[in-house]
């Protein structure tokens, strides 16, 4: 299927070739080349071009199980994007001349409009040269019933200016348990529903994307044999691989990365990650961590260190990252094009260092957002954050008030963190409410860690 209309935006030849930084010669090379044919067969191009290949071809890709279709080992999430669409615009176009071809997007993305802006940015270019990813975030209760939930799945394609769905999820399956997945996707004839549009084709590939009680993950993994699940959106980082279960106080059913992959690793089913910094926190490591990596490849930084063990795994289909800067998305590009994977001697000194991690008491938040806004002006995420950064970089007062330097750590905290998050953001604003305790994929007690917060800013420690 093909879009009925061409833009009078869309990207033609030579801007393509323009945009992948190519010399005059080179880019002749390619002028008996679509961008479609470039970008779909990156192979093809690179064997015309043989030594004189850009960088800009060497993206690694995957092979998607069952269709043949070469998927970016880096995909775009899109859940954070520049406010200005223009700026949108140049991300995806440079991503896409660079071999990136998965763009994630949902919904519930910035307040409704992020698949909005991908779609007028994807749009601009032939719908066969990128694949699109979008979500049922029906986690409301006032979605469930099949009729609303089918508006929002009719949205997408309206939002998205395509008549297709490369990738379409189940968003955010496991939290509310077994109870809540028959609500949102079962008991109301949705999922039936979806299964029927990808028989139509409307839908060429779907999975869902877990979070939480580990019982939804083996229920629907358990009935495989019905729904034929194309692929899964799991979290999964060098951390999580054998310590979701310990931290931030998560609840007790969750699983660790090691087991969600292995479960799909037996059943042939690739997966899509998400979080493979942890919401960045591998990527702002500890001084000592960023010295022991740096030894090991001093050109790696911490992030390219945690994007390569995710991608190192071969059931990966592709591993999400949130580009809003394009210094962001130049350097993932050059982690990517192509990947180096981790030798024995890179993951070993990684679950080294996930033990040590492992045992500092910070808060399993990932700055999703999707706990966001608070109806009582809590910046959530920052304050979470705020907190994480001090443990990591040893400011925190805590555990031990008898130190000889506990008061003038807890005196400069304070200061910082009045100086970090505005008076009406701050955790002592925390009303206990419970509203973002149902949003939180990684159902963390928030009220709890809120306590504990106002607790270390209000006075002085025993």
């Amino acid at each position: 299927m093909k879009r009925k209309c061409q833009n009078a935006h869309e990207i033609n030849r030579r801007q393509f070739l323009e945009r992948l930084g190519l010399g005059s010669a080179t880019a002749l090379s390619l002028m008996a080349m679509s961008p479609l044919q470039v970008i779909a067969s990156p192979e093809t191009a690179l064997k015309a071009l043989g030594d004189d290949a850009p960088e800009a071809l060497k993206m690694t890709y995957r092979t998607q199980n069952g269709t043949g279709e070469k998927i970016s080992l880096l995909g775009f999430g899109m859940m954070r994007l520049p406010r200005e669409q223009e700026q949108v615009n140049e991300l995806v176009d440079y991503a896409l001349a660079h071999g990136v071809n998965y763009f994630d997007t949902a919904p519930m993305y910035g307040g409704g409009q992020n698949e909005t802006a991908t779609g007028l940015a994807l749009s601009r270019h032939p719908r066969e040269s990128y694949y699109v990813a979008t979500k049922m975030s029906n986690q409301n209760e006032a979605l469930w019933p099949f009729e609303k939930s089918k508006e929002m799945y009719e949205n997408s394609f309206r939002k998205l200016q395509v008549d297709y769905i490369d990738y379409y999820l189940l968003h955010s399956v496991g939290g509310g348990g077994l109870d809540n997945l028959k609500g949102r996707f079962i008991d109301n004839g949705l999922l039936d529903f979806l299964l029927e549009e990808r028989k139509a084709g409307r839908i060429r590939h779907l999975g869902f994307s877990y979070h939480g009680d580990v019982k939804v993950f083996d229920w629907l993994l358990d009935n495989n044999d019905k729904y034929h699940w194309d692929f899964v959106q799991i979290q999964m980082n060098y951390l999580d691989w054998n310590y979701a279960q310990r931290r931030g106080g998560r609840r007790r059913g969750d699983a660790n990365a090691e087991y969600l992959y292995g479960r799909l690793n037996k059943l042939g089913i690739q997966c899509v990650i998400m979080e493979p910094l942890r919401g960045g926190s591998l990527a702002n490591v500890t001084d000592d961590v960023r010295e022991q990596l740096s030894r090991a490849r001093k050109d790696d930084t911490p992030a390219r260190w945690g994007f390569r063990w995710v991608a190192s795994h071969p059931d990966v289909l592709t591993t999400l990252s949130g580009m809003n800067r394009m210094e962001h998305l130049k350097e993932n590009l050059d982690t990517f094009s192509p990947l180096e994977p981790c030798t024995t001697v890179d993951n070993e000194l990684l679950a080294r260092i996930a033990d040590k991690m492992a045992g500092l008491p910070t808060i399993g938040c990932t700055t999703c957002a999707y706990c966001m806004p608070c109806k009582h002006g809590v910046d959530i995420p920052g304050n979470f954050a705020f907190y994480n950064k001090a443990v990591t970089e040893g400011r925190l007062p805590l555990p031990d008030s008898s130190a000889p330097d506990f008061e003038e750590k807890r005196v400069a905290y304070l200061e910082a963190y009045r100086a970090a998050i505005p008076t009406a953001a701050r955790a002592n604003k925390c009303q206990d409410c419970g509203e973002c305790l149902k949003k939180c994929p990684q159902q963390l007690p928030i009220s709890t860690h809120m306590s504990k917060l106002v607790e270390m800013t209000r006075k002085k420690q025993a």
